[in-house]
């Protein structure tokens, strides 16, 4: 049984996909860091680097997006044989640009001028000629869907029918070229008079492209536990699918969402270290600056007649769960799987085919190089995203080393949730919450607009205080009652009061102040950006529920 589990928030939207009810793949996606892979700009090329092949264009982001030279589409009647970028490009010059990939790291976005749209049932190719059919498909509905293709194909442009199109009527695949030729006259009369750099097109937000990309019969259910997300799923499909609308279902329960599913655990698990099998065995996955490293162990497992037989039920387990976990974390890159040592060749040829079947079932590209004598496994899985660990956690700020802690920003937004449900359960006008002052800081980060906009959607007062002593992801109520009674016991300082405190960095919109902290409580201290790093009395001028403002004592 599959099932697609979504669950949206102001700040974080997340999707699921359940395989028998146990997590099998999650897609997160931040509203301050929505993916942009399908966005098409307009920019700018700033260099061509013939040394490397490629050139560098400014989208209107930070950091310049990376085109190499066999993303540069050329003429239908250019000369064959190979080209360089120099040939193709000048600094200076105006073009259009698909994003392949995201900004990960160091690296900027890595660009496409070979543009396509994806629908429901085809990916069209503006400009293209090609006419060809997802290999996926059965060869019977691989020629049927090639002749349907044939016919419907349109002028200057190029199709490709995806595997969703298996068993579709014609008109449904017609009426999705029909859309998709649609939406390229919009991107076009767009590029018409967009100057560069600007975006001309956006890609739709991550529940939606989830539903376009995998939803389909062998699903048995869609479940959403935000109504607009619902009310556009559900237009979409009765666009494209109608067929499949009816297995779109609102969540009305009073729980979170994920939590009843178990997902939230399972997320917590697959930030571990450590993979527990069924049989007592288990994996330790380590991630390095170039690949990721997985080891097999028996563990307490111990078999009950040969060792062989033993090694091999542990392997076999561990091909199911390994796969699972490249999924769920979506590990990319290098990836080195140590199996336990077999020693028949037979043995190791099964170990190697388990795998290569739950591979099959993992739609991101992967390649696999045979299993050794010693019992590795090299293979590369295409990297799409910065994975469940890059979104979530961060570098550990104590030891600045290799381990990595949960990140303020993920910690912030599980307060967030937390907060909501306590506002929908309690009948107070208003709480003092205390959590750790990292939580504390990115929510009342500038003006406090985030705790501001929590306040409007829940009709509830929140009142943060830092307290050192809580672990991340400790939230505790320490009083609730009327708004008045809150905001008068809430203020860490109070007007007046001259304080010691560290300047910790400039303001954002005003550089000649800076920025001390209370336990998480901003102070804003005017023309103190010259004494960043430094220990200073403030004087504490006025003082509000999301922050207070001083100056130097000494001024």
């Amino acid at each position: 049984m599959k099932q697609l589990v979504i669950s949206c928030d102001p700040r974080e939207n997340r999707v699921a996909f359940l395989e028998n009810s146990k997590l099998a793949e999650l897609y997160t996606e931040r509203r301050a860091r929505r993916s942009m892979v399908g966005d098409i700009y307009r920019g700018r090329v700033e260099n061509v680097l013939a040394g490397m092949d490629a050139a560098f264009v400014d989208i209107g982001l930070g950091k310049n997006g990376f085109l190499y030279v066999d993303e540069v589409q050329v003429p239908d009647d250019a000369e064959a044989g190979p080209r360089k970028i120099t040939q193709l490009l000048r600094a200076g010059q105006e073009i259009t640009v698909q994003v392949l990939k995201d900004p990960m790291g160091t690296k900027g976005a890595r660009l496409t001028t070979q543009l396509s749209l994806a629908g429901r049932y085809m990916v069209y190719l503006p400009g293209g000629t090609t006419c060809g059919v997802s290999r996926k498909l059965p060869d019977n509905e691989r020629q049927r869907l090639r002749t349907l293709c044939q016919e419907l194909k349109p002028e200057g442009a190029g199709v490709i029918i995806r595997t969703a199109a298996e068993g579709a009527g014609d008109k449904s695949v017609a009426r999705d070229l029909k859309f998709l030729s649609k939406l390229w006259s919009t991107v076009e009369r767009r590029l018409e008079t967009a100057k560069a750099p600007a975006i001309v097109y956006s890609e739709a937000e991550l529940p939606v492209r989830v539903v376009r990309d995998m939803f389909n019969e062998s699903f048995s259910q869609i479940l959403v536990d935000d109504e607009e997300t619902h009310r556009r799923i559900l237009g979409f499909l009765q666009a494209t699918t109608p067929e499949l609308a009816d297995r779109v279902e609102l969540y009305r329960g009073r729980a979170p969402l994920f939590e009843t599913h178990g997902i939230d655990v399972e997320i917590e698990a697959a930030l571990q270290r450590r993979v527990d099998l069924p049989s007592g065995g288990y994996l330790v996955i380590d991630k390095a600056e170039a690949l990721t490293v997985i080891d097999v162990n028996t563990g307490r497992y111990v078999g009950k007649k040969y060792l062989e037989d033993t090694i091999l039920r542990t392997n076999l387990e561990a091909c199911r769960e390994v796969v699972r976990q490249l999924r769920v974390r979506d590990i990319g890159g290098i990836i080195v799987i140590d199996f336990i040592d077999l020693s028949t060749r037979e043995n190791r040829e099964q170990v190697l085919g388990e795998l290569e079947a739950e591979l099959a079932k993992d739609r991101t590209k992967t390649y696999v190089v045979e299993l050794s004598p010693l019992g590795l496994v090299e293979m590369t899985r295409q990297n799409v995203t910065d994975g469940l660990r890059g979104v979530m956690t961060e570098r550990c700020p104590t030891c600045r080393g290799d381990a990595v802690v949960l990140g303020g920003e993920t910690l912030a937004i599980s307060v967030e949730r937390r907060l909501r449900r306590l506002a929908e359960s309690a009948s107070a006008e208003a709480f003092l919450v205390e959590v750790h002052p990292k939580v504390a800081g990115v929510l009342l980060k500038g003006d406090g607009s985030r705790v501001r906009e929590l306040e409007k959607q829940t009709g509830k007062l929140f009142s943060l205080e830092g307290v050192a002593h809580l672990s991340g992801d400790e939230l505790r109520v320490s009083a609730e009652g009327s708004r008045e009674v809150i905001e008068r016991v809430s203020l860490p300082v109070v007007a007046g009061q001259i304080l010691e405190l560290t300047i910790e960095e400039e303001h954002v919109y005003n550089r000649r102040d800076g920025i001390a902290r209370v336990n998480g409580y901003p102070v804003c201290v005017t023309g103190a950006a010259g004494v960043v790093g430094r220990k200073s009395s403030v004087l504490i001028e006025e003082a509000t529920r999301y922050c207070a403002y001083g100056r130097l004592a000494n001024n």
